[in-house]
Protein backbone atom coordinates (compact mmCIF):
# COMPACT_ATOMS: atom_id res chain seq x y z
CA UNK A 1 0.00 0.00 0.00
CA UNK A 2 2.61 2.81 -0.99
CA UNK A 3 0.32 4.57 -3.17
CA UNK A 4 -0.06 8.12 -1.93
CA UNK A 5 -2.45 9.41 0.37
CA UNK A 6 -3.74 12.10 -2.27
CA UNK A 7 -3.59 10.54 -4.95
CA UNK A 8 -7.53 10.18 -5.50
CA UNK A 9 -7.54 13.56 -4.90
CA UNK A 10 -6.05 15.29 -8.13
CA UNK A 11 -7.25 15.74 -11.03
CA UNK A 12 -7.21 12.91 -13.39
CA UNK A 13 -5.94 12.77 -16.61
CA UNK A 14 -7.26 11.15 -20.44
CA UNK A 15 -4.30 10.96 -22.86
CA UNK A 16 -2.56 13.43 -21.23
CA UNK A 17 -5.35 15.90 -21.51
CA UNK A 18 -7.46 17.16 -18.49
CA UNK A 19 -10.47 15.24 -17.99
CA UNK A 20 -12.13 17.37 -15.03
CA UNK A 21 -14.79 18.55 -17.64
CA UNK A 22 -16.20 15.70 -18.48
CA UNK A 23 -16.35 14.32 -15.28
CA UNK A 24 -17.98 17.60 -13.85
CA UNK A 25 -20.76 17.31 -17.10
CA UNK A 26 -20.87 13.25 -16.50
CA UNK A 27 -23.73 13.68 -13.33
CA UNK A 28 -26.11 15.34 -15.35
CA UNK A 29 -25.96 12.48 -17.77
CA UNK A 30 -27.68 10.35 -15.03
CA UNK A 31 -30.52 12.91 -14.20
CA UNK A 32 -33.76 11.10 -15.24
CA UNK A 33 -35.88 12.18 -17.67
CA UNK A 34 -39.79 11.55 -18.99
CA UNK A 35 -40.74 12.04 -22.34
CA UNK A 36 -43.81 10.46 -22.17
CA UNK A 37 -47.57 12.16 -20.62
CA UNK A 38 -47.11 9.64 -17.61
CA UNK A 39 -44.00 9.58 -15.51
CA UNK A 40 -42.66 6.30 -14.10
CA UNK A 41 -42.03 5.85 -10.91
CA UNK A 42 -38.52 6.66 -10.82
CA UNK A 43 -39.37 10.25 -11.97
CA UNK A 44 -41.87 10.78 -9.95
CA UNK A 45 -40.09 10.20 -6.62
CA UNK A 46 -37.44 12.44 -8.71
CA UNK A 47 -39.89 15.01 -8.90
CA UNK A 48 -41.69 15.01 -5.70
CA UNK A 49 -37.92 15.49 -4.03
CA UNK A 50 -37.70 18.25 -5.98
CA UNK A 51 -40.59 20.03 -5.03
CA UNK A 52 -39.67 19.14 -1.04
CA UNK A 53 -36.35 20.76 -1.59
CA UNK A 54 -37.62 23.46 -3.16
CA UNK A 55 -40.36 24.05 -0.50
CA UNK A 56 -37.61 24.40 2.16
CA UNK A 57 -34.92 26.34 0.15
CA UNK A 58 -37.46 29.14 -1.01
CA UNK A 59 -39.84 28.98 1.77
CA UNK A 60 -38.64 32.67 3.31
CA UNK A 61 -38.21 34.13 -0.10
CA UNK A 62 -40.66 37.03 -2.01
CA UNK A 63 -40.66 37.30 -5.56
CA UNK A 64 -37.57 38.22 -6.10
CA UNK A 65 -35.82 35.91 -4.34
CA UNK A 66 -38.05 32.20 -5.85
CA UNK A 67 -36.81 34.05 -9.52
CA UNK A 68 -33.50 32.21 -8.47
CA UNK A 69 -35.47 28.87 -7.88
CA UNK A 70 -34.38 27.05 -10.48
CA UNK A 71 -30.32 27.64 -10.48
CA UNK A 72 -30.50 27.07 -6.45
CA UNK A 73 -32.43 23.70 -7.80
CA UNK A 74 -29.41 22.90 -10.23
CA UNK A 75 -26.72 23.53 -7.83
CA UNK A 76 -28.10 21.00 -4.96
CA UNK A 77 -28.69 19.03 -7.56
CA UNK A 78 -25.54 19.12 -9.06
CA UNK A 79 -23.64 19.23 -5.64
CA UNK A 80 -25.26 15.93 -4.66
CA UNK A 81 -24.76 13.89 -7.80
CA UNK A 82 -21.00 14.85 -7.89
CA UNK A 83 -20.62 14.19 -4.07
CA UNK A 84 -22.35 10.54 -4.16
CA UNK A 85 -20.61 9.72 -7.13
CA UNK A 86 -17.24 10.14 -5.47
CA UNK A 87 -18.21 8.08 -3.35
CA UNK A 88 -17.66 5.00 -5.91
CA UNK A 89 -14.46 3.45 -5.70
CA UNK A 90 -11.33 4.78 -8.24
CA UNK A 91 -13.41 7.93 -8.81
CA UNK A 92 -12.56 11.38 -8.72
CA UNK A 93 -14.38 14.07 -6.72
CA UNK A 94 -14.78 17.51 -8.10
CA UNK A 95 -15.88 19.14 -4.83
CA UNK A 96 -12.94 17.76 -2.95
CA UNK A 97 -10.67 21.10 -5.28
CA UNK A 98 -11.15 24.25 -3.92
CA UNK A 99 -10.51 25.75 -6.97
CA UNK A 100 -14.15 24.83 -8.13
CA UNK A 101 -16.29 25.05 -5.09
CA UNK A 102 -14.58 28.74 -5.22
CA UNK A 103 -15.78 28.85 -9.01
CA UNK A 104 -19.58 28.20 -7.25
CA UNK A 105 -19.63 30.17 -4.22
CA UNK A 106 -17.93 33.27 -5.44
CA UNK A 107 -20.02 34.37 -8.39
CA UNK A 108 -23.68 32.64 -6.61
CA UNK A 109 -22.41 35.44 -3.27
CA UNK A 110 -21.60 38.28 -5.81
CA UNK A 111 -25.03 37.77 -7.55
CA UNK A 112 -26.90 37.86 -4.29
CA UNK A 113 -24.91 41.10 -2.83
CA UNK A 114 -25.54 43.02 -6.41
CA UNK A 115 -29.02 42.31 -6.03
CA UNK A 116 -29.26 43.75 -2.76
CA UNK A 117 -27.25 46.55 -4.11
CA UNK A 118 -29.88 47.16 -6.58
CA UNK A 119 -33.00 46.46 -5.19
CA UNK A 120 -32.33 47.27 -1.30
CA UNK A 121 -29.79 49.32 -1.39
CA UNK A 122 -30.27 50.83 1.85
CA UNK A 123 -30.35 47.96 4.08
CA UNK A 124 -27.76 46.26 2.18
CA UNK A 125 -25.78 49.22 3.20
CA UNK A 126 -26.76 49.24 6.87
CA UNK A 127 -25.58 45.77 7.57
CA UNK A 128 -22.16 47.19 7.45
CA UNK A 129 -22.99 49.32 10.90
CA UNK A 130 -25.52 47.89 13.24
CA UNK A 131 -27.56 50.73 14.77
CA UNK A 132 -26.49 52.42 17.72
CA UNK A 133 -22.46 52.06 17.50
CA UNK A 134 -20.54 54.30 19.34
CA UNK A 135 -18.92 57.23 16.64
CA UNK A 136 -14.88 55.88 17.83
CA UNK A 137 -16.24 52.10 16.89
CA UNK A 138 -17.60 53.45 13.86
CA UNK A 139 -14.32 52.70 11.79
CA UNK A 140 -13.30 49.96 12.84
CA UNK A 141 -17.05 48.09 12.73
CA UNK A 142 -17.68 48.92 9.15
CA UNK A 143 -14.04 47.19 8.14
CA UNK A 144 -15.01 44.21 10.36
CA UNK A 145 -18.17 43.79 8.72
CA UNK A 146 -16.66 44.65 5.45
CA UNK A 147 -14.15 41.24 5.83
CA UNK A 148 -16.89 38.97 7.77
CA UNK A 149 -18.73 39.60 4.24
CA UNK A 150 -16.21 38.95 1.97
CA UNK A 151 -15.00 35.80 3.79
CA UNK A 152 -18.44 34.41 3.08
CA UNK A 153 -17.88 32.89 0.04
CA UNK A 154 -14.39 31.75 1.21
CA UNK A 155 -16.26 29.72 4.29
CA UNK A 156 -18.97 28.22 2.00
CA UNK A 157 -15.81 26.42 -0.61
CA UNK A 158 -13.70 25.41 2.43
CA UNK A 159 -16.77 23.67 4.27
CA UNK A 160 -17.69 21.96 1.47
CA UNK A 161 -14.29 21.24 0.78
CA UNK A 162 -12.89 20.18 4.41
CA UNK A 163 -15.83 18.52 4.85
CA UNK A 164 -16.00 16.03 1.52
CA UNK A 165 -11.75 15.65 1.47
CA UNK A 166 -11.82 14.50 5.42
CA UNK A 167 -14.33 11.79 4.94
CA UNK A 168 -12.85 10.13 1.82
CA UNK A 169 -9.44 10.23 3.42
CA UNK A 170 -11.15 8.28 6.39
CA UNK A 171 -12.23 6.18 4.12
CA UNK A 172 -9.08 5.48 2.61
CA UNK A 173 -7.22 4.77 5.45
CA UNK A 174 -9.69 2.34 7.05
CA UNK A 175 -9.89 0.38 3.91
CA UNK A 176 -6.08 0.31 3.52
CA UNK A 177 -5.98 -0.71 7.36
CA UNK A 178 -8.71 -3.84 6.48
CA UNK A 179 -6.64 -4.85 3.90
CA UNK A 180 -3.38 -4.97 5.81
CA UNK A 181 -5.06 -6.88 9.32
CA UNK A 182 -6.88 -9.48 6.28
CA UNK A 183 -3.43 -11.35 6.69
CA UNK A 184 -3.09 -11.27 10.10
CA UNK A 185 -6.88 -11.77 11.91
CA UNK A 186 -9.99 -12.46 10.67
CA UNK A 187 -12.08 -11.06 13.20
CA UNK A 188 -10.33 -8.20 13.84
CA UNK A 189 -10.71 -7.73 9.86
CA UNK A 190 -14.51 -8.21 10.35
CA UNK A 191 -14.97 -5.88 12.73
CA UNK A 192 -13.27 -3.20 10.10
CA UNK A 193 -15.30 -4.06 7.45
CA UNK A 194 -17.80 -3.17 9.58
CA UNK A 195 -16.60 0.26 10.79
CA UNK A 196 -16.42 1.19 7.01
CA UNK A 197 -19.76 -0.13 5.97
CA UNK A 198 -21.28 2.50 9.06
CA UNK A 199 -18.73 5.21 7.56
CA UNK A 200 -20.08 4.65 4.03
CA UNK A 201 -23.36 5.29 5.01
CA UNK A 202 -21.94 7.82 7.13
CA UNK A 203 -20.30 9.54 4.18
CA UNK A 204 -23.75 9.28 2.16
CA UNK A 205 -25.26 11.64 4.80
CA UNK A 206 -22.58 13.59 4.61
CA UNK A 207 -22.50 14.14 0.82
CA UNK A 208 -26.07 14.92 0.82
CA UNK A 209 -26.09 17.21 3.71
CA UNK A 210 -23.43 18.71 2.27
CA UNK A 211 -25.33 20.03 -0.79
CA UNK A 212 -27.88 21.28 1.02
CA UNK A 213 -25.94 23.39 3.57
CA UNK A 214 -24.43 24.80 0.77
CA UNK A 215 -27.48 25.87 -1.32
CA UNK A 216 -29.44 26.58 1.76
CA UNK A 217 -26.65 29.19 2.54
CA UNK A 218 -26.68 31.11 -0.71
CA UNK A 219 -30.32 30.77 -0.39
CA UNK A 220 -30.18 32.47 3.07
CA UNK A 221 -27.41 35.35 1.80
CA UNK A 222 -30.24 35.89 -1.09
CA UNK A 223 -32.97 36.22 1.45
CA UNK A 224 -31.09 39.04 3.43
CA UNK A 225 -30.75 40.74 0.26
CA UNK A 226 -34.07 40.63 -1.40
Amino acid sequence: MNENLFTSFSAPTILGQPATIPIIMFPTLLIPTSKHLISNQLTTVQQNLIKLTLKQVMAPHNAKGQSWSLMLMSLITFITMTNLLGLLPHSFTPTTQLSMNLAMAIPLWTGTIITGLRFKTKNSLAHMLPQGTPTPLIPMLVVIETISLLIQPMALAVRLTANITAGHLLMHLIGNTMLTLSTINFSTTLLTSVLLTLLTILEIAVALIQAYVFTLLISLYLHNNT
